[in-house]
């Protein structure tokens, strides 16, 4: 990673975009990365459109401010394809990772995107149905990314969601994430 990555997160309020951002940046700490990942929102309510964001870099990172050229746009919740311009800013080959049982073609042609973004799909939803038998698409989407951007070692974030879910939640919520990152990664498609 020789430049600084910036991610901006695209989700409704409950589906763990905050908590997506902020894994991320703090899992890149253990790869001795520095980072930033924090949520930009006021009293929206659970529902309403959030949106999250994580810089990676090798260096310091000296900027404080919302992300407005991101190279990654992860979209939780498809529905904001349509409601808001979620490509907004995005640098010229940038990528989009979208929470959809859609595949990639459809939502370049949902979206009416013109130009070289390459589009990414994966269904969330229902890994985190499957794996943790709730609509949570945070942990999974992690995993999709960490595939098509290579930010960070996928070993990275299973250590790293050990340790801070192991605190928080019973083993088998531990073991149901790790799957759903797991299979998001290897089930993510692109163009």
């Amino acid at each position: 990673m020789a430049q600084m990555v910036e991610i901006r997160w695209h989700g409704r309020g409950g589906q763990g975009v905050k908590t997506a951002a902020t894994m991320l940046a703090e899992a890149a700490l253990t790869e001795g990365k520095h980072s930033q990942g924090f949520p930009e929102y006021g009293p929206e309510r659970m529902g309403a459109p959030v949106r999250g964001y994580t810089r990676l870099s090798e260096e310091a990172i000296v900027v404080h401010c919302a992300i407005y050229n991101p190279q990654v746009v992860v979209v939780l919740d498809p529905t904001l394809l349509v409601s808001e311009n979620v490509a907004e800013g995005l640098i010229d080959g940038g990528k989009i990772l979208v929470n959809t049982p859609s595949t990639p073609a459809e939502v370049r042609k949902q979206m009416k995107l013109n130009g070289n973004a390459k589009i990414y799909t994966i269904n969330a939803t229902q890994i985190a149905l499957d794996e943790l038998k709730r609509e949570i698409p945070n942990t999974p989407m992690v995993g999709a990314l960490i595939r098509i951007s290579e930010v960070l070692k996928l070993e990275t974030i299973e250590e790293d969601l050990k340790r801070k879910f192991g605190k928080k939640f019973r083993p088998e919520v531990v073991e149901g994430n790790l799957r759903a990152v797991h299979r998001a990664y290897n089930e993510v498609k692109g163009e």
